[in-house]
């Protein structure tokens, strides 16, 4: 029986986080689901990605070394690269829901990631979906 839960054109997930062990568990999880998966530990390391265009979803921490998982999503809109981009959080609330949010986050996750969750959120992302209010 063919799985359904991934469309016949796999997309391209991309995960920046500057944890080693974030990237593996999101990479691990991402590509049993099926998709394709592409890790970065910084953003400027994915702001160098050669096919920035093929990515279908983007995962970012909040917090990174150099520009923030906010940053990032700000850059990319100006640039002309609106990515559906899930941001993920080791800090509670602290205004940071509503600046991703405001920014065109289609949802914010606290570590530790409820697998669940987030391929909710990776599902939202690929149908197209715009930003939720914040």
């Amino acid at each position: 029986m063919k799985d359904t839960r991934v469309p016949a054109q796999t997309p391209t997930i991309a995960c920046v986080d500057d944890e080693a062990s974030i990237r593996e568990a999101l990479d691990g999880l991402l590509r049993a689901y099926g998709y394709r998966v592409v890790t970065f530990a910084s953003a400027e390391a994915f702001l160098e990605f050669e096919l920035l265009d093929s990515v279908s979803c983007l995962i970012a921490d909040i917090r990174l070394g150099g520009i923030s998982g906010l940053q990032l999503l700000t850059e990319l809109n100006e640039t002309g690269h609106a990515i559906p981009t899930i941001i993920i959080s080791a800090f509670g609330e602290n205004g940071y829901r509503t600046q991703a949010m405001r920014a065109g986050a289609v949802d914010i996750l606290l570590k530790p990631i409820s697998s669940i969750r987030l391929l909710t959120a990776v599902e939202t992302c690929l149908k197209g979906h715009g930003p939720k209010s914040a």
